[in-house]
């Protein structure tokens, strides 16, 4: 399978954003890789940042506490909560850029996610649907360069997967 790049929709009237990117990987590969701490901090952030989780509960409820490290050593917190979980179809969560301690920053955007995962010909097709709650935190997440992070962090994880083609064994941390 060739390499693809996501595809964003966005659909500024109702602050919605729509990331579509395949994957040729099996599904369970691609639900681990989103789903577990010590793989997410080896592709989530671009390159040359670094994600650093703090701690992960995921189950409904829990919550990622995560740190983008820079090359500068820059460092930017976010929450995720995770709000609902269906293992290997969706999850469903809430963002927000906060402090060291998990405390959300006011005024920081909102994000809402619920990412879906579906098996396909080709491995593993993923759909983000990400919301928010007013025009202006959809306009800064898009000026802080969001599609570009994005697009090198999804790149990222198919270059992880890559690594690791064999169906049905775990993925090593590396």
């Amino acid at each position: 399978m060739t390499k693809k790049e996501p595809v964003f929709t966005k659909d500024i009237p109702n602050k919605r954003l729509t990331v579509v990117r395949d994957f040729d990987a099996p599904l369970h590969l691609v639900w681990q890789a989103w789903t577990e701490s010590v793989i997410l901090d080896q592709w989530w952030a671009p390159k040359p940042w670094k994600t650093e989780t703090q701690s992960m509960d995921f189950s409904v409820g829990g919550l990622w506490l995560y740190t983008m490290a820079g090359p500068n050593r820059e460092r930017h917190y976010s929450r995720v909560e995770y709000l609902a979980i269906e293992p290997e179809v969706n999850v469903s969560s809430v963002c927000v850029f906060c402090d060291e301690e998990g405390r959300a920053i006011p005024g920081a955007p909102v994000m809402n996610w619920l990412q879906q995962f579906r098996a396909a010909d080709h491995g593993t097709t993923v759909t983000v649907f990400l919301s928010f709650p007013s025009d202006a935190d959809f306009e800064t997440i898009l000026k802080m360069g969001f599609q570009e992070g994005f697009t090198m962090g999804l790149s990222n994880l198919d270059e992880y997967l890559s690594k690791h083609p064999r169906p049905g064994v775990k993925l090593p941390v590396i």
